[in-house]
């Protein structure tokens, strides 16, 4: 969506002057489709280690002649036919029932593969990883695969020793839900679309190619990005740390891909914390940016707070991803607001810090108060109340109001009876009522700290919903695409296949979900836009007065459930099935980076006997990565990745899952 076409000529020239070159390298010795095949999927290399690979370690080895873009791709493709098979037992297939499968060896993280029929055939991989399922014979000349790519990449190098851009050879996955000329798009649907190939790339999707990276896949997700790990197309997705629990939503298949190797790094897209959960729940760095930062272009499903970022291992190279993919763009009328408030310097070049000396960071213990929540949530708070003490011991000045205090409880009660009036008067109508003055009673609740009326906290504002917002930018993708067969929202319900199990997970009906966003007639932003904007206005008014450069909080406090069970239930604001979303809702950047593990989890159970029907079990031993979230004030990333990259310098918590190493050495 989004679309706009003024880069179409350059984006032409290009691919014509690639082509060329492209042709000029498959005639000679160095590579041709019959030498692939020959030689099989499997490469050994002699010293490059591709588990664990940073883009800089990438680029090195190029530049040395220890690997080709070609070599590397090969040796990605053998890890993904290894280790990304069905990880559930489905016994009536893709749609039916599923059961999780313990050390499963597989997370089915990655839906579509970018390999012509030839290329994938050679690999062994099954025609439900085509590019296309419309396009059978998939010949274009115009539509290289990823090893087509790579090779002109090598030709590039060969021919000037120089690399083409910033990610030359980066091997990466993209979210099923944004658009790839090359490759299907249906946000895990399984509709049937006329051509499942969208027009063209997104916006941001050119700029990646442009700076030389491989879209290698497609990664699953749950479908139309809801919170969940399946969808009907593409199955289930698995956690690599433990094949019973999910991976993370929506953006599943983006963070096991990346924690288990199987990708350098992965483009993910988070309405609440998509991009986040998966980066915590796989050991791995998430960025989800300042909402107008990066551009919604060719997003099925955008709406007023989707927005796009990367997860990588480090955090160096989620910024590497950061740089290519940020800044403006006339295709989506957000990103107007990144206009002169981009950094002098690249994203990367923050991320060197090894001490945050002048640093004041604020410990958001609204979110930490175990008086309010459950046992579940005790191993990850534990685990954050040392990566203060690490923060602290960096150099940074800590602003801590201690356990069960609230950093920002005082600015709130100052601030939000006049921004989010109407939100009090609504909650509260005993104390506001028809004919009273809300006016008086809310300059009262401004400077009285005991003014009867009950004060809101950070866990107590919720998000408001925009009435038909979703319904539009979704019709509004489907003109843009123009697919002769799937035009509306009408079409995505009555044309698709449905995965039959609800109580999978919440939101698991996803035609009853269509359904109900198909029923909206009308738009209204007008209440969602005005408490963006109050929350915004009162958190930077909080910020400032404490003189905090940064927040801190556990990304989220509930560990992984287990496929298929239950998800907590929502405690004081507590979000049990995902992780904190209220800063990044509202349009605040924030890193994601590992902070250690767990070593038991507490997981629920249905249980008709009791009276909510579910209970609480454990402790279960599981270790599992949990994540800190630093926030910052919009378009403040550069602070953000300072913090963060003398976090990851100091604690190195990162560890690759142990059930997913490097493959033997092949003959």
């Amino acid at each position: 969506m989004f679309r706009h076409n003024s880069n179409f000529s350059l984006m032409l020239h290009r691919w014509v002057l690639f082509l060329v070159m492209l042709a000029q390298f498959a005639c000679s010795d160095q590579f041709t489709p019959a030498q692939e095949k020959q030689s099989g999927p499997a490469e050994s290399i002699s010293q490059f280690q591709l588990e664990e690979a940073t883009i800089s370690q990438i680029h090195e080895s190029i530049k040395s002649g220890e690997i080709t873009a070609v070599s590397l791709v090969r040796q990605y493709l053998a890890r993904i036919k290894a280790y990304n098979g069905t990880c559930v037992a489905q016994p009536n297939g893709i749609l039916g029932h599923v059961t999780p499968i313990a050390n499963a060896g597989q997370i089915n993280a990655l839906i579509t593969l970018n390999l012509r029929p030839d290329n994938r055939n050679a690999f062994g991989f099954d025609e439900r990883k085509a590019r296309s399922m419309t396009d059978t014979e998939d010949n274009d000349p115009a539509m290289p695969d990823a090893l087509e790519v790579a090779a002109g990449l090598d030709i590039h190098f060969q021919e000037t020793g120089e690399l083409i851009g910033p990610l030359h050879g980066v091997v990466i996955a993209i979210k099923d839900q944004y658009d790839t000329f090359d490759m299907r798009t249906t946000a895990g649907a399984d509709a049937f679309y006329a051509n499942d190939r969208p027009p063209d790339d997104a916006n941001f999707i050119k700029r990646l190619r442009e700076a030389g990276a491989i879209i290698i896949a497609k990664a699953n997700l749950g479908e139309y990005a809801s919170p969940m790990a399946r969808s009907s197309y593409g199955g289930t997705s698995c956690n690599p740390y433990d094949t019973t629990r999910y991976p993370g939503g929506s953006s599943g298949g983006s963070g096991a891909a990346v924690g288990a190797n199987l990708v350098t790094c992965a483009i993910a897209e988070e309405t609440g914390a998509s991009i986040r959960t998966p980066a915590r729940h796989n050991s791995s760095v998430g960025i989800a940016p300042t909402q107008e930062l990066v551009s919604r272009d060719g997003m099925m499903g955008a709406g007023i707070h989707t927005r796009t970022g990367p997860i990588c291992r480090t955090v160096e190279d989620a910024a590497r991803i950061l740089d290519t993919i940020a800044g403006y763009d006339p295709g989506d009328e957000y990103t107007a607001f990144s206009v002169d408030r981009m950094p002098e310097q690249s994203y990367q070049s923050y991320t060197g810090e090894t001490r945050l000396d002048g640093m004041r960071i604020g410990v958001v213990r609204e979110f930490m108060d175990r008086s309010l929540f459950t046992e579940a949530d005790g191993p990850a708070l534990e685990l954050i109340e040392t990566a203060i003490v690490n923060l602290d011991a960096l150099g940074a000045t800590i602003i801590d109001p201690g356990k069960g205090g609230a950093l920002m409880q005082s600015c709130l009660n100052q601030y939000t009876p006049y921004h989010n009036a109407s939100a009090y008067i609504e909650s509260f109508p005993e104390h506001f009522p028809e004919d009273g003055d809300h006016i008086t009673m809310l300059i009262d609740m401004t400077y009285d700290p005991n003014p009867g009326v009950p004060l809101f906290t950070l866990r107590d504002i919720g998000g408001m919903r925009a009435e038909g917002v979703g319904r539009y930018y979704l019709n509004r993708y489907l003109r843009e695409r123009g697919d002769s067969e799937i035009r509306t929202v009408d079409d995505l319900i009555n044309k698709a296949r449905f995965f039959d199990q609800p109580d999978f997970a919440p939101s698991a009906n996803r035609k009853e979900a269509l359904e109900k966003l198909n029923s909206e007639r009308t738009i209204d932003t007008k209440a969602r836009m005005q408490n963006r904007f109050a929350f915004q206005q009162v958190v930077m008014q909080c910020m400032q007065e404490l003189e905090l450069d940064a927040l801190v909080y556990p990304t989220g406090n509930i560990q992984p459930p287990v496929l298929g069970a239950p998800y907590e239930p929502n405690i004081n604001g507590r979000n049990g099935g995902s992780s904190w979303n209220l800063f990044g809702r509202e349009g605040f950047p924030i890193v994601t980076v590992p902070a250690g593990f767990t070593t038991e989890v507490y997981d629920r159970v249905r249980d008709p006997d009791v009276t909510d029907g579910t209970r609480l079990v454990g402790p279960v031993e599981a270790i599992m990565p949990i994540g800190m979230d630093i926030v910052g004030r919009p378009f403040a990333e550069p602070t953000l990745l300072r913090i963060a990259s003398a976090y990851e310098a100091a604690t190195r918590h990162r560890i690759p899952p142990p059930g997913f190493g490097p493959l033997p050495e092949g003959p």
